[in-house]
């Protein structure tokens, strides 16, 4: 679907998706975002979901877990993680990260151990996913 943005609804819906990441960690409300972009909730929920590809709440869920992927491969812990980037329940962010990248964060956290080592100075910014999984997949058929 095509859609054609006046240049000061693109403006404001931008601004509001910043107001989004800058505050991930917190619970940030539909209802202040779409305030931010000037438009009705119903509106801004759909103009961006249109203009950006994914909802505001997939947004937000794509922010998190990709903070929590950096954090995990530090010296945290999954609790300090879960904690840090806005959730409440250890259960819930476990299942999210689950369904998100195909295992746990401890699993996560194990496979970056294994590659990198465990030295707490030394801090991982970002592993790709797809490394991850292409090493998942030769461990499973035994290649290294």
């Amino acid at each position: 679907m095509s859609l054609l943005l006046h240049d000061d609804t693109f403006r404001r819906l931008c601004r509001a998706r910043d107001l989004l990441a800058s505050e991930y960690q917190s619970r940030v409300l539909l209802e202040r975002a779409a305030r931010e972009a000037c438009l009705s909730e119903f509106h801004f929920h759909r103009l961006f979901r249109t203009t950006f590809g994914e909802t505001p709440h997939d947004f937000l869920t794509r922010l998190r877990m990709d903070r929590a992927k950096q954090m995990l491969a530090s010296d945290r812990t999954v609790t300090e993680v879960c904690f840090e980037i806005g959730y409440g329940s250890l259960g819930s962010f476990s299942s999210k990260f689950r369904a998100q990248f195909g295992h746990s964060p401890v699993e996560f956290q194990r496979q970056v151990r294994r590659i990198f080592g465990y030295s707490a100075p030394w801090r991982v910014l970002m592993i790709p996913t797809c490394y991850l999984q292409a090493l998942a997949a030769a461990e499973k058929t035994g290649i290294e």
